[in-house]
This record gives structure tokens, C-alpha cells and sequence, in this order.
């Protein structure tokens, strides 16, 4: 795959020591609290490093203070590391002069807050059409665009009104429509929907992830819960104390935990909503020499299906299921057992 975002062991460190700090972190290993008692400066982002991979979801979650928000924040420079690379479609963002770095900011990368930040005064069309404003783009052809991006988010005869008139989803939309306007190649996302009550969130999701897949735009998305990870995220970082613990699919965050602090958050999520076909499959030699050939009749299903459909498809044919693959191609076999395996050792990890 195609990477597109490039985070080189960045670290942020807040004081006036700071880059005495980080000498002393990196060559005296010293702790948090003494970087703190000794010069006044606190960690935000702890040598972080990822990829992040063109038209991925990508999702950093950790609990209040573990650095997410910091570490966002510094793809489009809005805070400066103490040390580190941020490469943008292998572009090193520090070495950017004011003129690219206000290109990059206002062309290639939208942002979300989780504060709406509409403006009062102005109509749900005019805050949408802001960025293209500020570009300079003449007034018919900016909302005529935001005309169009208005309708993909579901707000179709709510361009006259005003933020006030709008719920709290709604404003949400508007907010997200903005950040499209401007056709960004990137989407920079801190915790857009966690100001949300649970239904309209849960809503949101959906036409995020809906969306997702129809404008293929590279995200980094900010998140607190899990849950929503889990469903929005093609791959998770878990931070904790400024530095990343683990980086995988949700799959593999919830199947195989990288330490007790990663196992506790994981411990409350389904293994029906996250473990796929392909993870518990037999080989099809395996299953035959148990159970005797295939019959043509068998049920099948995409590798990537998850637990809680194959249980319910197994249950609907009282069968074995065949896994294929994007291609039709039998990948593997699993039977009613395996299933039944799936799930209790689920169980038993929680």
C-alpha cells in the first residue's frame, strides 16, 4: 500500500528546557516526573512513529493526557516537535517555508474539532464555503461547491440558516462539510463526535464511515472510546503517557493484546464484532481429512466477515461455512466448533 502520512520518532516536550529535557530523556533515562522537577518540562508525545496509509482510516485513541490530540496537531505544524520527522507524501513537513506550510494547511489538509467552531454570523452555506473563500475562489463558484458538499452530508435546504437553528448533529455535518469544501487530500479528525449524544453519534459514524468509502480521503482520526475506533478505524494506535503501546487492526488490538494496559481497555469489546472469518478458518485439507470432502451446497463467506454473521449463518444452515476470498477462491473451512472455540475463548479473556 501506498503511504501517504510518515510520523519519524516525534517527540514534543513543553517548557523552556525542552531540548535540555530531551537529552536527559534520551541519554540519562529519566522519568516523566523528573523531566518535570528537574527542568520544568512535560512529555506530550514520547518518540512516536507510524505510517499512516493512503485512503486509510486511521485511529489514535488513548485515554485524557496519553498525547493523542498533541500528536495530531503537529501533521499540519500547528505545534512544532522538539525532535522528529513528519513526512507528507514523502514531503518532510519542518522543512516547509511559511508560503507551503500555508498551501499545505489550507489545500491539502481539512481538520474537525470536537468543538464545532461555526461561525454565528454567517449561514450554514457561508461556513462551509470559508476555506474556499480564504482561497480566493470567487463567490458563485464557492457555493455552488458548497452546495454540492452540502448535499452529501445529508443537509440538503439548511444552507440559509444559521449554526443556532441547527442541532447539535447537524452542526457536527456542517463542520465536517467545511473541512470537505475545500476537496482536502488529508482529514485531520480530534474527537468530531464525542460532544454527540450516543444515537446521534452512533448516526454520524455511519455516514462518516459511508463517506469514507465514497471521497477515499487519507484520515487520522482522534478518539477517547474504543468502541468507536473499533468500528471507524482500518488500524489503531493506543497511547498512553505520550508514547504508542501498540498499533494494529481492531482485530488484532482485541485478539492478541499488546500489554495488561491494552488488554483493560480491550477487555469490555466484543470478539463478535472484531474477529474475522480468515483468523479462525482450517485449511480445507484439514477440515476434509476430519469431515470428508466439501459438498456443493456448503454456505460461503468473504474472509473478512466477522464472528457475529458467521454464528449467524451457521445457525440459519446448521453447517459448516467455506471462507473465500476477494477472488471466490476457497481460503478455508469452519465448522460449528471452530465458531464455538471463537467465542468461548473470547470469554475467557474477559
Amino acid at each position: 500500500m501506498e503511504t501517504a502520512i510518515q510520523i519519524q520518532n516525534v517527540w514534543k516536550i513543553f517548557g523552556n528546557n525542552s531540548k535540555e529535557a530531551l537529552d536527559a530523556i534520551q541519554n540519562k533515562n529519566i522519568s516523566k516526573q523528573e523531566a518535570l522537577e528537574k527542568y520544568n518540562s512535560v512529555i506530550g508525545v514520547s518518540d512516536v512513529s507510524f505510517d499512516v496509509n493512503k485512503g486509510e482510516i486511521f485511529c489514535v485513541m488513548g485515554l485524557s493526557g496519553s498525547g493523542k490530540s498533541t500528536l495530531v496537531r503537529h501533521i499540519n505544524r500547528l505545534l512544532e516537535p522538539t525532535s522528529g520527522k513528519i513526512l507528507i507524501n514523502n514531503q518532510d513537513v519542518m522543512l516547509f517555508d511559511k508560503a507551503s506550510l500555508q498551501e499545505l494547511r489550507n489545500k491539502k489538509i481539512g481538520m474537525v474539532f470536537q468543538n464545532f467552531a461555526l461561525m454565528p454570523h454567517r449561514s450554514v452555506l457561508d461556513n462551509i464555503a470559508m476555506p474556499l473563500e480564504i482561497r480566493g475562489v470567487s463567490k458563485n463558484d464557492r457555493l455552488d461547491a458548497a452546495n454540492k458538499i452540502l448535499n452529501i452530508v445529508e443537509l440538503h435546504g439548511w444552507g440559509n440558516k444559521y449554526a443556532h437553528e441547527l442541532s447539535g448533529g447537524m452542526q457536527q455535518r456542517v463542520g465536517l462539510a467545511r473541512a470537505l469544501a475545500a476537496d482536502p487530500e488529508f482529514l485531520l479528525m480530534d474527537e468530531p463526535f464525542s460532544a454527540l449524544d450516543p444515537l446521534i453519534r452512533r448516526q454520524l459514524q455511519s455516514e462518516f464511515i459511508k463517506l469514507s468509502k465514497q471521497m477515499k480521503k487519507t484520515t487520522v482520526f482522534i478518539t477517547h472510546d474504543l468502541d468507536e475506533a473499533v468500528r471507524v478505524g482500518h488500524r489503531i494506535a493506543i497511547m498512553r503517557d505520550g508514547a504508542v503501546v501498540q498499533i494494529g487492526t481492531p482485530e488484532e488490538i482485541v485478539v492478541n493484546p499488546a500489554d495488561d494496559y491494552v488488554a483493560d481497555f480491550v477487555k469490555g469489546i466484543s470478539r463478535l464484532k472484531v474477529v474475522q472469518a480468515k483468523t479462525i478458518m482450517q485449511s480445507v485439507k484439514d477440515y476434509e481429512n476430519k469431515f470428508g470432502a466439501l459438498t456443493d451446497d456448503i454456505e460461503t463467506v468473504d474472509e473478512n466477515t466477522v464472528l457475529s454473521k458467521l454464528i449467524e449463518t451457521s445457525i440459519l444452515k446448521d453447517k459448516s461455512i467455506v471462507v473465500v476470498d476477494k477472488n471466490n477462491q476457497k481460503k478455508g473451512v469452519i465448522s460449528q466448533s471452530d465458531l464455538l472455540k471463537a467465542v468461548v475463548e473470547g470469554s475467557e479473556n474477559e
